[in-house]
């Protein structure tokens, strides 16, 4: 089995934890409140039309189509490069990360039109934007590759 395709299985696993933790929030919390879970941590259910974070969530529509071609466009990206790439661990397993929360919010873009957010984090009332599983794994993801661009800048 050629390296990128283990990569691939890393991805997967990312995008089954992120739709089914997704699935289960919806399930459990349509129609009702978050639940707090922490003095600084809520669980919700939102909708975001938006990029991560929130952004872009009132543009009136027309993101949707951006955000699932930058998405679709970035994963073909990401597969080429880890094709390219073999070998480079950290390298990587921080696009994998990214691979599979880009295909992850996708999914929810094209089965149901936005993102599920259901983490929230706050400092009293100060929120910050609800996110998922697959915003932290994109977050992840880039923090590695951060940390990668510095150690082979170091050798």
């Amino acid at each position: 089995m050629p390296d990128w395709m283990r990569w691939m299985g890393l991805s997967l696993v990312v995008i089954g934890l992120d739709q089914a933790s997704k699935l289960e929030i919806v399930s459990s919390l349509s129609g009702r409140d978050g639940i707090v879970v922490a003095p600084f941590f809520n669980l919700v259910l939102l909708y975001n039309e938006g990029a991560a974070f929130n952004f872009l969530s009132d543009a009136g529509g027309w993101q949707r189509l951006l955000f699932m071609g930058i998405a679709i466009a970035a994963s073909l990206f990401i597969v080429h490069l880890l094709k390219k790439h073999r070998g480079e661990l950290l390298f990587s397993f921080a696009l994998s990360f990214i691979l599979g929360g880009a295909i992850g919010n996708l999914v929810d873009r094209i089965r149901i039109g936005h993102v599920v957010d259901f983490l929230d984090f706050h400092l009293a009332a100060h929120h910050f934007p609800a996110f998922n599983l697959a915003d932290s794994a994109i977050t992840l993801g880039t923090i590695l590759l951060i940390l990668d661009s510095i150690r082979k800048e170091k050798k």
